[in-house]
């Protein structure tokens, strides 16, 4: 709270709050049921076939694909409750539930990376039979899967964070699935079975690669950080030109969702309040050029001085 409150009020900026979700595709839904069923087909497939060829590889790209499915539902889940209509109790909605399921899916896949690193280092020990065939033939189904998954979703990657992650993510998820094709092809021509542990360790090197800027950003964005992508003094820059503007404190800005950002600031202008074509050019311009699509400013006729939440580090 400020020191002296009595000199401020609070200016909302106005704007179309349904516009938010305005790029993302019509059949959101329907592409992302679509393309989990097919991995989790698929990492029913390569379980079998992994067990049945003694296919630690295969096992491990099961993993990832399983992983794969399990963050699909969650997205898909996410931008369900992210539509439901906020509460008196929930005043945001659901919107950081995309947030939370991101944090879930990196912590689960890690998991499950070190899982499989540990039977490939268990398998080295241990070598066994390998069917190479059967390895080559199920992880290229895993090629097809993941790259027809990944067209499912092509259609929204520019207009939705979400969407364009999980694009991004199954499309790496095809060449993950060439590793293990590769390796197979290795084992057939050759018959190193040592080949095997060792594409499912680089396949868990793959995952942890992928997953921990994942679960770093999810992490830092469940704490309200501020969203990759956006320079707090950059935006601070912006606010401090803006005509009449004599300071800015007090701003803040973090994720209510994977694609929704808000910013507040207090704003000193002396020449007292600056109209209603001020706010809706300042809304515009956060969004156009920050992403940030929810702001409130606080306007202030005098420096009210310095406020609790001021942020005092770049960390």
């Amino acid at each position: 709270m400020c020191n002296d409150a009595g000199h401020a009020y609070i200016a909302l900026m106005p704007h179309d709050h349904g516009h938010a979700h305005a790029h993302a595709p019509k059949n959101f839904g329907a592409a992302f049921a679509a393309a989990t069923a097919l991995n989790l087909g698929l990492v029913v497939a390569q379980v079998i076939y992994g067990l049945s060829a003694h296919s630690i590889a295969l096992l491990a790209d099961a993993g990832h694909n399983f992983g794969d499915a399990l963050g699909l539902v969650l997205a898909w889940g996410a931008h369900a409750l992210a539509r439901v209509q906020p509460t008196e109790r929930f005043t945001y909605g659901y919107r950081s539930a995309s947030i939370l399921s991101a944090l879930l899916n990196a912590a689960l896949l890690l998991i499950a990376t070190g899982a499989i690193a540990w039977e490939a280092v268990r398998r080295f020990v241990e070598p066994g039979e390998v069917a190479g065939l059967t390895v080559m033939v199920v992880a290229a189904a895993g090629i097809a899967v993941n790259g027809v998954s990944a067209w499912f979703l092509m259609a929204g990657r520019k207009g939705d964070l979400n969407i364009r992650g999980a694009f991004a993510h199954l499309a790496a998820d095809a060449g993950v699935s060439a590793v293990v094709v590769a390796a197979g092809g290795v084992i057939v021509l050759t018959g190193w079975t040592w080949v095997d542990p060792g594409a499912s360790l680089a396949v868990s090197a793959v995952i942890l690669w992928t997953t921990w800027d994942l679960l770093r950003e999810s992490a830092r964005l469940s704490m309200d950080a501020v969203p990759e992508g956006i320079q707090p003094g950059d935006v601070r820059e912006y606010l401090e030109e803006l005509p009449g503007v004599a300071s800015v404190h007090d701003l803040h800005i973090w994720a209510m969702s994977t694609t929704e950002n808000a910013l507040t600031a207090h704003l000193v202008l002396p020449s007292g309040h600056p109209g209603d074509t001020f706010l809706t050019d300042l809304c515009h311009e956060l969004e156009h050029r920050f992403r940030i699509n929810h702001p409130t400013v606080q306007i202030e006729l005098g420096d009210a001085g310095p406020c609790v939440l001021e942020p005092a580090s770049t960390l």
